[in-house]
């Protein structure tokens, strides 16, 4: 990629920045309308949380093959189609005229934003050279998330009250068109200097880990064992086959050698950790407040306000902390608040109170604000350049395959603790072990982040990059050649 102007640069990262808008603000918006798509649709909580896992459990099959096919043929190629496909299937799901169709459609939805997301951050990678101020502009990239969660409630509440759920996909049909135009005539071509050929039979064994684990999840709830057992055992020997066949290949879907830098690992399994957090999180707060609460779709997304402006304000924060002083602080600040916030629901019943429901949904938005800029930057960190669309795929992999596990965990101990009796009266007793379950993860978050920030973990990180990256591709891109 040629040397771009910082006026250019901006542009660049803007235009970016328009494609993570759409796809984090397709979820956050949706999380308000669930009550009304369950009204309407006559959706179960397993069809509800299937309205969010089709589409993040398509999103975290895809990303990787999303993100070696951009580093292949064009990084800028696959970021147009992604938007062409994201689009179309936005307005499908407006047209859905049934629940089943409306999951089918979301599945389109994913298989287009699996071409975004891992692909506008290598494309940042390679735009913006300098480490610190391609921290900043991931901090940049990270705040626009808290503007999805701050804009969505609202924008989605708006929307729902007014027009109806079917309008929620309506936003993106403008702002995908203006990110395709932009793209067009802004952004350069970039492509990895030594293509990575496809794999697929490890692009098999992904979608059946990730598929069979999510449903065997979901559906525990109300199946019997003889139903859920066969995809739990799929499940693992898809697991077992990655483990044994990737390593074996000259050009893996997942090269299991990133995983021996101690950063690499840690950000990997906290960014699980943390949107598991965040996916159980919404789920749990959405039907709270519209069916136990009854509030309305628009005072719904007003209570959500308390955790999304943190968040907004947090990550470039936490982007500048990045770039000067690493990412232990910020992780550290993210684990604690998140724990804390759980902890809040899980002891303390915040749900019941207002003082320490808005306490709650302040602590988590900081804590999920300081967390996104250190897992994006650790994932593409001190490996090479080259290869940056499959690290930086491998971290929106975790995000995504964090998510849709939170929303089917949490959704499955809370469908298991309502059973047939009141929703409304049993609500936050069942409830508290899914907030059990997000203190975790916020525990993972903070210790994760203090063991794989020091000085032991970076020297893994500098011997794991020397070892990818190849003689061919060090004299291609210049010595030392690392992002």
């Amino acid at each position: 990629m040629p040397e771009l102007s910082h006026r250019r640069r901006l542009l660049v990262l803007s235009i970016c920045c328009m494609s993570l808008l759409i796809v984090s603000l397709d979820n956050t918006v949706l999380n308000v309308a669930l009550p009304s798509l369950q009204r309407e649709l006559h959706a179960t909580t397993s069809g509800l949380q299937w309205t969010i896992d089709a589409y993040t459990l398509v999103l975290a099959s895809l990303l990787m093959l999303a993100g070696s096919t951009a580093d292949r043929i064009g990084r800028k190629r696959v970021f147009m189609a992604g938007l062409v496909i994201f689009s179309v299937g936005s307005l499908l799901c407006s047209l859905a005229p049934n629940l089943e169709l409306l999951v089918v459609f979301r599945m389109v939805q994913a298989v287009g934003g699996s071409m975004l997301n891992p692909v506008a951050v290598s494309i940042i990678t390679n735009t913006f050279t300098d480490p610190r101020e391609r921290a900043r502009a991931i901090g940049v990239w990270g705040a626009v998330v808290g503007i999805s969660m701050a804009a969505g409630p609202l924008v989605g509440g708006l929307l729902v009250e007014s027009v109806g759920w079917r309008s929620i996909f309506w936003v993106n049909l403008p702002v995908g068109l203006a990110a395709l135009l932009l793209t067009l005539r802004f952004v350069p071509e970039s492509r990895a200097p030594r293509p990575r050929r496809p794999d697929p039979v490890g692009q098999v064994l992904v979608i059946a880990l990730f598929g069979s684990l999510t449903y065997a999840i979901i559906e525990a709830p109300d199946s019997d064992v003889r139903t859920v057992a066969p995809f739990a055992v799929i499940a693992l020997v898809a697991l077992l086959g990655l483990l044994r066949y990737e390593p074996r290949r000259p050009d893996p879907l997942i090269d299991l050698r990133f995983f021996r830098s101690a950063p690499f690992s840690g950000a990997t399994v906290i960014a699980i950790s943390a949107f598991a957090a965040l996916g159980g999180f919404l789920f749990l707060s959405t039907l709270y407040l519209q069916n136990v609460r009854g509030l309305d779709a628009l005072h719904a997304g007003l209570w959500m306000l308390p955790m999304a402006a943190p968040t907004f304000l947090c990550a470039p924060l936490s982007g500048r902390l990045v770039g000067s002083r690493g990412p232990r602080l910020p992780l550290l600040v993210a684990g604690t608040a998140m724990t804390v916030s759980a902890l809040l629901f899980a002891v303390f019943e915040a749900e019941t109170s207002n003082v320490t429901l808005f306490a709650g949904y302040v602590l988590f938005g900081i804590g999920f604000g300081f967390v996104n800029a250190p897992i994006t930057n650790t994932a593409v960190s001190g490996m090479p350049r080259a290869q940056a669309g499959v690290a930086a795929a491998v971290a929106s992999t975790s995000r995504q395959l964090g998510q849709t596990l939170g929303v089917a965990i949490v959704g499955a101990v809370l469908a298991s603790g309502v059973g047939s009796s009141s929703y409304r009266a049993e609500f936050v007793h069942a409830a508290r072990p899914g907030w059990w379950i997000l203190t975790a993860c916020g525990l993972a978050v903070l210790v994760l982040g203090l063991l794989t920030s020091g000085h032991w973990a970076r020297g893994t990180a500098e011997r794991t990059a020397e070892r990818l990256e190849s003689p061919e591709v060090r004299e291609a891109v210049g010595a030392p050649g690392r992002a």
